[in-house]
């Protein structure tokens, strides 16, 4: 089963791949395919997702399957939450986003924050659709640590880990993440519907 990935973030692909993956789905990258522009204007992860893999699947009659994820910290209301992505500005990088992020912390004892992945599949020729949401518990350290990963992981510490995801392993953090928990419900979900 062909399933197009409505996102341009490599290392977001490679998370779901090696999940899905397992059960013989292809992933096709969005860049291999009919791209469409999608404004994230709603306000939830979860309509944001809705929104491109409906587009992706009509544009290109496979099924799509879009994520939209972001990091909640509880002192900041929320925030940067469905802005995370463009949190700092809307070409902001990774680092600017952390910057700006440790700058609204600054001073702050409470710190808890949370990921979450809301996933959404898309089917071309019906109105059918699967979901998936998916939750990490941590908080943000003061300084970024570790060099892998991407978005908030330099800073964001999983109790669960023992350490930020920037100093784990892909599948240590894929074990207990956002995405990871979401992605592994959505395979439930696929199986007990024989859709896999």
């Amino acid at each position: 089963m062909d399933i197009v990935v409505a996102s341009n973030n490599t290392k977001k692909r490679h998370e779901i791949q090696a999940i899905l993956g397992a059960l013989g789905i292809e992933l096709v990258a969005a860049e291999a395919t009919i791209s469409v522009e999608v404004v994230e204007d709603a306000n939830s992860f979860a309509g944001n997702a809705k929104k491109k893999a409906e587009a992706f699947a009509k544009a290109n009659g496979k099924p799509a399957l879009a994520d939209d994820s972001g990091l909640c910290v509880d002192i900041l209301n929320g925030e940067p939450g469905i802005y995370s992505a463009r949190f700092a500005g809307e070409d902001a990088s990774d680092q600017d986003n952390n910057s700006k992020l440790l700058a609204e912390l600054s001073g702050q004892t409470d710190r808890n924050a949370h990921f979450i992945c809301a996933l959404h599949l898309a089917f071309p020729d019906n109105n059918d659709s699967l979901t998936a949401e998916g939750c990490v518990n941590g908080f943000i350290l003061p300084q970024a640590s570790g060099s892998s990963g991407f978005g908030y992981d330099p800073l964001f510490f999983s109790p669960e880990l023992g350490k930020v995801f920037a100093e784990a392993t892909p599948e240590e953090k894929a074990s207990v993440s956002h995405r990871g928990r979401a992605l592994r419900l959505l395979a439930e979900k696929l199986q007990a519907d024989g859709i896999v």
